[in-house]
């Protein structure tokens, strides 16, 4: 029989204690094809990054966006921030999310799948949902990282909602920005190291 697992609530997850994040100082921003060698060097060492992305929001009826304008990766140590305009690190961008023995760990990742298909004409290869592991695992409904996190560490997941709703597509990220972005893919990789994987 399968055993069914309740995702803790807004309010009881607001009396968590806050999870630790990365600070400043363990993320790299990425915005040229020079800094996206140096980045890949480093990822490579690892055989599981944790993945997010982030698309400058659209607001209006029908809008297309035209995202993702930042790919999120992150290691144990450290996470950098890709933007993807320059078109030399783009194609790394491109070349890290095709490397097919490498797990690419995130959560909600089928909107971010064809965004980059679109953006960066490839097909990401070792994709993990980690919604996707809850479900096998007894949990209903889609668990997020902040339900995650609060489930496996029994801590709080803080997302600014201002930087969430940004715009990803400018030139100059900003501090809040990058933390944010990096910490989503970081949580990701520490929730998929605690669930054994």
């Amino acid at each position: 029989m399968n055993t069914r697992h309740a995702t803790p609530d807004k309010d009881a997850i607001a009396l968590l204690p806050p999870f630790e994040r990365l600070g400043l100082d363990r993320v790299t921003l990425v915005s040229t094809g020079a800094q996206a060698q140096e980045a890949q060097a480093q990822l490579l060492k690892a055989t599981v990054w944790g993945f997010d992305t982030e698309s400058k929001p659209t607001f209006r009826v029908g809008e297309q966006s035209d995202g993702p304008h930042v790919l999120q990766l992150s290691t144990a140590e450290r996470a950098w921030v890709f933007q993807l305009h320059d078109p030399a690190c783009r194609a790394i961008a491109a070349q890290l999310l095709a490397a097919p023995d490498i797990v690419k760990a995130g959560f909600g990742l089928g909107d971010d799948r064809k965004r980059i298909v679109h953006k960066l004409g490839i097909e990401p290869q070792g994709i993990l949902e980690l919604n996707a592991i809850f479900h096998q695992r007894g949990y209903r409904k889609d668990m997020g990282v902040k339900g995650a996190v609060a489930v496996l560490f029994h801590q709080r997941f803080i997302k600014s909602k201002k930087a969430a709703t940004s715009n990803w597509a400018n030139a100059q990220l900003s501090e809040s920005q990058l933390v944010y972005a990096a910490n989503d893919a970081y949580a990701a990789l520490r929730v998929c190291a605690a669930l054994g994987i």
